[in-house]
């Protein structure tokens, strides 16, 4: 689950936000923020479409706070809230002909400056961001769902209206076009360190 791992909440705060506790909303905001909007982020490509769908996401938990029923963990039912927003809001751009992902920007949190320990980690991130930025539409998603949301085939299909074998061929197909991208990219690198005088 990425982000949302080991973050759960109490019971009572559930409870207290179901009878509309206003500080019990702002602890599920504030608990999940970051995660839903890292995931909404990397899905859209767009942080001003991941900061609305935030929102949209938020307001639906609340509202919908009475149908968690805790068989799954609260982690669990908020990120699938984010994903039936997101895809949501994907299917109406992609009825429009609208492409939804956008090319990576000085403002995508993949290239934000962060201090890690190590700059060849940042680097092969920022690296896959941007392979990740070139898939289609559909096929990054699948990736994202798959590879790093850890959802099962079945579940994608499902989320996106189509079968299980669409959802390998695509998740089969981005595993092709990354793979190329990749070796190109480092191909490219080594050539470019090689030492010319």
């Amino acid at each position: 689950m990425n982000g949302f791992a080991n973050k759960n909440l109490d019971l009572d705060i559930v409870e207290r936000a179901r009878r509309g506790d206003m500080r019990a909303h702002e602890i599920i905001f504030s608990t999940f923020r970051a995660p839903v909007y890292s995931l909404l982020a990397r899905m859209t490509g767009s942080t001003a479409t991941a900061d609305d769908l935030l929102q949209e996401t938020f307001i639906e938990v609340i509202r919908s706070i009475d149908r968690f029923r805790g068989d799954a963990s609260l982690a669990t039912w908020i990120r699938k809230v984010a994903v039936s927003k997101c895809l949501m809001h994907m299917r109406s751009a992609w009825q429009n002909r609208a492409t939804l992902f956008r090319d990576l920007g000085e403002n995508h949190p993949a290239t934000q400056p962060r201090i890690d320990g190590e700059a060849s980690l940042l680097q092969v991130h920022i690296d896959l961001e941007r392979v990740l930025a070139r898939l289609s539409d559909v096929s990054r998603v699948v990736v994202i769902l798959h590879d790093i949301e850890g959802y099962t085939h079945r579940e994608i299909a499902q989320l996106m209206g189509k079968s299980v074998s669409f959802s390998k061929s695509q998740l089969a197909r981005a595993h092709r076009r990354l793979r190329q991208a990749i070796e190109t990219g480092t191909r490219e690198s080594s050539l470019g360190t090689g030492g010319h005088t």
